[in-house]
């Protein structure tokens, strides 16, 4: 089989579309053609009178001594033989390892590591201090609807089984050219995500379907031989002789003792106890630049029709996103992250007491609002200390202020774009309904977010809309605050991916600030988990 490439294609295509554009790329008659079918599909909008998708083509001959011809003449850019996807090589235990392996942590990069670590016969032991899905789903719920009364700290958004991307758009297009991203795609097809993950150049699962991912997957872990123990949380970590001897356990029932050996940390980037904990019994943590910013929403109309003109409402379209980023004359860069078209605005607080917004899509794209979030880049020397906490003390400070802006019941406070460039105090909402539970504040930013996250925000709006007609429209909704886009510190690991004080101990993902997203925490995930039975074998 012949995979060509870059083939442009009407909206309203058809098998004998498909066919034509092969035979032309491949220099032969249609009649010749086997078979033919879309391995990668992206939409080009570029010219907004003629926006079409422009795929790769896996095209079988009716002749296969034809192929190997014809695909040795292609340039190797436009095409060439089909290799078969060989999955990564995961070595087997010979025996079960004793003490069991632990994973901290479940959301991508621990659910992964763990789903590895059983298939190699390690039957892990599996920690997460949030709740499974359906019953973190109904905690989420009512937090979203009654506000702060009904926020758990141990149920939310951030914590529980899949991880802050259970509540998010499911975004799983990555940066890292990592063999492994294509393995992780296909192992959440396996376990019921859509097939079209594999096909689309911006692959998304949706956090309704990503829920039943993550539930197959568990059990899958649990019928290999694993525990995942919900309602748990890591307190500490036991050493004797310079190594890992045991983990320190929380529950319902107490405190007890696990005994460890060799633990991936998969803690995500919320769990500030732990990197409290770490700081205090002596590991090192650094400083990591992240981002702070609001949820900037706008009508998905207005989207559709800035990116596709008069093709706007077409069908096969569906709801369009965006990616927008720059860098000021002042140094800053400014970009939107985690676009939710067609989505909400999230209550996603892991603290009493405070705010925090993320947006959240559901496989079908298809409510009111688009949303991302605005964040400004914030480096350490903005964070007023050389402490290896103070960027989380920095978004955790920006937090509870929100909490008291928002009159201190789960409401988050909110400006109208046009008021933020006017300096001036928002008062009421105009033509965009904001779609955050449980409610908004309408308020000034600037008694919210830093002067250089305001000024930014100021500068960079007029600039985006210049690239995206409409993005800077005046009566958009900036929610706040953005906080938790990235983990605020890193967990120094060596290059066996060990933690530079500990050896069994291994910082994983998100949380350890080797990731930033599903695809590339679960790639480490899978990346820990190879590692950890290299050092079994």
């Amino acid at each position: 089989m012949i995979r060509i490439h870059n083939i442009k294609i009407p909206l309203d295509h058809s098998a004998k579309t498909l066919t034509g554009a092969a035979a032309k790329k491949l220099g032969v008659p249609a009649a010749q053609i086997a078979g033919c079918a879309i391995s990668r599909k992206s939409v080009d909008a570029r010219k907004k009178n003629d926006v079409c998708f422009v795929v790769s083509l896996d095209v079988s001959l009716k002749q296969e001594k034809d192929e190997r011809r014809i695909a040795a003449r292609l340039d190797p850019s436009s095409g060439g033989m089909l290799k078969p996807y060989t999955p990564p090589a995961i070595p087997a235990l010979h025996a079960p390892a004793s003490p069991r392996p632990v994973v901290v942590g479940f959301g991508p990069a621990g659910m992964l590591a763990a789903l590895t670590l059983a298939e190699a016969g390690a039957k892990p032991i599996v920690l997460e201090r949030g709740m499974d899905v359906d019953t973190r789903t109904r905690d989420v719920d009512t937090y979203w609807q009654q506000g702060q009364p009904a926020f758990r700290t141990a149920s939310n958004v951030q914590f529980g089984e899949g991880g802050a991307g259970t509540f998010s758009d499911g975004k799983l297009n990555t940066g890292t050219k990592d063999p492994r991203g294509e393995h992780i795609l296909r192992t959440f097809v396996r376990f019921g995500a859509p097939q079209e993950i594999l096909i689309d150049a911006k692959p998304h699962i949706g956090t309704d379907k990503l829920k039943g991912v993550v539930k197959s997957l568990r059990q899958a872990v649990i019928d290999m031989g694993g525990e995942v123990h919900f309602g748990t949380r890591m307190t500490r970590i036991l050493r004797s002789g310079g190594r890992l001897r045991a983990l320190v356990c929380e529950d319902e029932r107490g405190e007890y003792e696990l005994p460890a050996e060799h633990v991936i940390l998969a803690i995500g980037h919320s769990a500030r106890d732990t990197f409290s904990m770490l700081h205090d019994e002596g590991f090192s943590l650094a400083q990591k630049p992240f981002s702070i910013g609001a949820r900037i929403e706008h009508p998905q109309a207005l989207i559709n029709e800035a990116q596709y003109g008069p093709f706007a409402k077409h069908p096969s379209l569906g709801a369009a996103d965006y990616k927008l980023s720059l860098h000021l004359p002042s140094g800053r860069s400014v970009y939107t992250f985690c676009m939710c078209p067609g989505g909400s605005v999230v209550a996603a607080a892991s603290e009493e007491d405070s705010i925090v917004t993320n947006g959240m899509s559901c496989y079908a794209r298809d409510l009111v609002n688009a949303n991302s979030a605005l964040l400004v880049g914030v480096e350490p020397s903005d964070f007023g200390s050389d402490h290896p906490l103070a960027g989380m003390y920095l978004q955790r400070d920006i937090e509870r202020r929100a909490f008291v802006l928002g009159g201190s019941s789960g409401k988050a406070p909110c400006q109208l774009a046009g008021d933020l460039l006017a300096g001036r105090r928002s008062t009421q909402l105009r033509s965009v309904t904001p779609s955050y539970r449980p409610g908004v504040v309408p308020g000034d930013l600037g008694d919210l977010l830093p002067d250089y996250i305001v000024q930014a925000m100021r500068d960079a709006l007029p600039l985006l809309g210049r690239k995206l007609r409409g993005f800077d429209h005046p009566d958009a909704v900036l929610t706040a605050p953005e906080t938790r886009s990235s983990s605020p510190v890193r967990i120094p690991r060596g290059d066996n991916l060990q933690s530079i004080d500990l050896p069994g101990l291994y910082p994983c993902g998100e949380g350890a600030g080797y990731a930033g997203g599903i695809t590339s925490a679960a790639v480490d995930g899978v990346r820990c988990a190879e590692a950890v039975l290299d050092a079994l074998a």
